[in-house]
C-alpha cells in the first residue's frame, strides 16, 4: 500500500479534520503515531515500536481545551453524563466537561463532538498502521512473535471500535422516538465507519455507518485472532491486554449483543485466567495507592513523569478525578461526588460507601480517611476519595499525577457474569450477585429482589456503585433503557445539569462531526439527531423518590 492509502486506511473518513488536530495528541512517544513503510520493513524493532506505541496513546493529550487528555477523558466525559458522578458548580468557571453535563454542545459542529471522533479515529488509526507493518514485514523464523503483535493490535482496535460505535449508534429514546432524522434517513442501529489497515482511499470516501450487526461481527473476528494468538505476545506489562482481558472484552461485546448465555461464558474465563483477585478494602481505600495502582487491574492505563499529560500538571486524569490535590481541577473545585441518592442507597455496612464523604448526621460521619483532613472539611458532602494522588502527594504533580487508572477490573467480570445469569434465570443471577458481595464487599449483603427485572436492575446498580468513575455505567444505562434523575429534592447535581429521563436519555446518542461528510459523501443525511438540549431542566421541587418529574 502506498504512503497516502496507508494514511487514509489508518484515518478512513477523519483524514480531513484529523489533519487539523495539530496537538500533543498527534505524539504517542515512542509513541510516534506514524512510521513510513519503508522504516518498517527494515527491521522488526520498527513494528514493535508501532505495537509499543499503542497502550501510549491512552494519554495522549492536547492543551487547547482541557478536556482533552485521552482515555481518561472518554472515561470521565461519558460518566457525567449518566447520573451517578456529579461534578459541583464551578464559580470559578473551570469545569471544562460542563457541555457534557449540561447538553449544550452535543451537535455535528461542537468541538466537543469532534475530539471524541478525532481521539477514537486516530486510535484506529494508530491500530490499523501497527497492523499494516506487521502484514508488510519479513516475518520468517518469527511467524509466532508477529501472530502476537497482531494479537495486541486487534485487541485494541476492539476495544476502540466497541466503545465508539456503542457511543454513536442510535438507540430511540423519549425525545426521538423513531430513528428518523432531520434529513428523512431511519439511522436506528447504525454505528460508524469501518477503517480497516486494507481500506483504500476509494472505499474511505464511499464508507457508509455500518449496522450494529456488521460492527459486531467485525469486532468479534478481531477478538477471535486476538484470543487464538494473544498468548504468542510475551510482554506481561499490564498496559496490554492478555488471554483475560480479551475474554473480557468479549464479554462486554456479548453483553452488547445481548447474548447472556456467551457473555456469562466469556466472563467467567476471563476470571478464570486473570491471576489476581478484588480488590481488598484496605488496597481500594489506601490513601497513597487508592485506585492508581496498575497491578491491581486487569488493564490499565499508565502515565508517568515523562507523559505530556503529566508534565502539564492540569490536564490529567489525576487532575480531574481525585479532589484531594493542589494542582488538579477537581481539588480547584469542580469537586466530583457521587449522586446522593445513590450514596444513600448503598449499605452502610459496604465499605464502598466509604469512598465518598458521608453528609453530616449520617452514620458514615467522618469515616472517610482522608490524606488532609483539614482540607477534605471543605469538601462538599458526597465528595470522592475513590482515585488517590501517588504516593498520597496532592501538592507536586510530577509525583501525584503519575499515576495508573483502570480500563478493565475483573470485579467488571463478576458483576457481568451474574447480570448474564440473571437475563437467563434471576434466581443464579442473584445467587451470584449474592456470592461476589458477601465475600468481597458487605458480608451482610442480601438481594430481597425477586422479580427478573428488579434483579437486574440490582446487579447493575451494584456494579454501578462498583465501577463509579470508571466510564462504563453510560454502555449499561443505554443497553439496558434505565433512566437518569438528577432533579429531586436534596440533589447535588448542579442547576444546569438537572435532568430527568423516561427511558435513556437522548444525548446518549453522539452525533458524527461535520467534516466527516466531506470527506465520506456516504455518511451525508445518515447523521444521528441533534441531542443538545433536547430535555428539559427539573426546575421545581418535588418528593425525593423515585418516581420524580420534570
Amino acid at each position: 500500500m502506498n504512503k497516502i492509502n496507508k494514511y487514509i486506511a489508518g484515518m478512513g473518513v477523519a483524514v480531513m479534520s484529523l489533519a487539523t488536530f495539530n496537538s500533543c495528541i498527534e505524539e504517542v512517544d515512542p509513541q510516534s503515531s506514524t512510521v513510513i513503510e519503508s522504516q518498517v520493513n527494515q527491521s522488526s524493532s520498527a513494528v514493535k515500536a508501532l505495537v509499543w506505541g499503542l497502550p501510549y496513546y491512552f494519554n495522549a493529550c492536547a492543551r487547547d481545551y482541557h478536556f482533552e487528555f485521552g482515555y481518561g477523558a472518554m472515561l470521565h466525559m461519558r460518566d457525567v453524563m449518566t447520573g451517578d458522578l456529579p461534578v459541583s458548580p464551578s464559580p470559578s468557571g473551570y469545569d471544562w466537561f460542563a457541555e457534557y453535563e449540561q447538553t449544550t454542545l452535543l451537535n455535528q459542529d461542537a468541538h466537543t463532538i469532534w475530539y471524541v471522533w478525532a481521539y477514537y479515529n486516530k486510535w484506529i488509526q494508530n491500530t490499523n498502521e501497527a497492523l499494516s507493518a506487521i502484514a508488510n514485514a519479513n516475518k520468517t523464523g518469527m511467524e509466532d512473535k508477529y501472530a502476537g503483535y497482531e494479537a495486541v493490535a486487534k485487541a485494541f482496535r476492539a476495544i476502540a471500535y466497541l466503545e465508539m460505535a456503542q457511543m454513536y449508534e442510535f438507540k430511540t429514546n423519549d425525545k426521538f422516538t423513531t430513528g428518523v432524522n432531520a434529513d428523512g434517513n431511519n439511522v436506528e442501529g447504525l454505528t460508524v465507519p469501518i477503517v480497516t489497515e486494507k481500506t483504500t482511499l476509494e472505499e474511505a470516501r464511499n464508507n457508509p455507518r455500518a449496522t450494529k450487526e456488521v460492527m459486531q461481527q467485525f469486532i468479534l473476528d478481531d477478538l477471535t485472532y486476538a484470543l487464538e494468538n494473544i498468548d504468542k505476545f510475551d510482554d506481561s506489562d499490564k498496559v496490554f491486554p492478555h488471554k483475560a482481558e480479551v475474554y473480557g472484552l468479549l464479554a462486554r461485546l456479548y453483553m452488547w449483543k445481548e447474548d447472556y448465555p456467551k457473555a456469562q461464558e466469556a466472563a467467567r474465563n476471563a476470571i478464570n485466567n486473570y491471576s489476581g483477585s478484588p480488590m481488598t478494602q484496605s488496597e481500594a481505600l489506601s490513601k497513597t495507592s487508592g485506585f492508581n495502582d496498575l497491578s491491581k487491574f486487569m488493564w490499565g492505563a499508565e502515565q508517568t513523569d515523562a507523559n505530556e499529560t503529566v508534565k502539564t500538571g492540569i490536564i490529567n486524569w489525576t487532575s480531574w478525578m481525585s479532589n484531594e490535590t493542589s494542582f488538579g481541577y477537581s481539588g480547584a473545585e469542580p469537586f466530583i461526588m457521587i449522586d446522593a441518592n445513590m450514596y444513600d442507597r448503598i449499605g452502610n455496612s459496604d465499605w464502598r460507601k466509604l469512598m465518598w464523604k458521608a453528609p453530616e448526621g449520617s452514620p458514615l460521619e467522618g469515616k472517610t480517611e482522608w490524606i488532609n483532613s483539614k482540607t477534605a472539611e471543605s469538601y462538599p458532602d458526597y465528595a470522592s476519595a475513590k482515585f488517590r494522588p501517588v504516593n498520597g502527594d496532592g501538592d507536586n504533580y510530577t509525583v501525584g499525577a503519575a499515576s495508573a487508572y483502570p480500563v478493565m477490573r475483573v470485579e467488571e467480570m463478576y458483576f457481568i457474569e451474574a447480570e448474564a445469569a440473571a437475563h437467563q434465570n434471576a434466581e443464579k443471577g442473584k445467587e451470584l450477585l449474592e456470592k461476589f458481595m458477601k465475600t468481597y464487599r458487605n458480608k451482610t449483603y442480601s438481594c430481597s429482589k425477586t422479580d427478573q427485572d428488579d434483579v437486574i436492575e440490582e446487579i447493575v446498580f451494584q456494579k454501578r456503585v462498583e465501577l463509579w468513575g470508571e466510564g462504563l455505567t453510560f454502555f449499561d444505562i443505554k443497553r439496558l433503557n434505565y433512566s437518569v434523575e438528577r432533579g429531586y429534592l436534596g440533589t447535588n447535581f448542579g442547576p444546569g445539569t438537572r435532568f430527568n429521563t423516561q427511558g435513556r436519555p437522548a444525548w446518549m446518542n453522539f452525533t458524527i462531526y461535520r467534516t466527516e461528510a466531506e470527506d465520506n459523501p456516504a455518511l451525508e443525511g445518515w447523521n444521528n439527531p441533534n441531542p443538545t438540549s433536547a430535555c428539559l431542566l427539573y426546575t421545581s421541587p418535588s418528593p425525593r423518590d423515585s418516581t420524580s418529574s420534570r
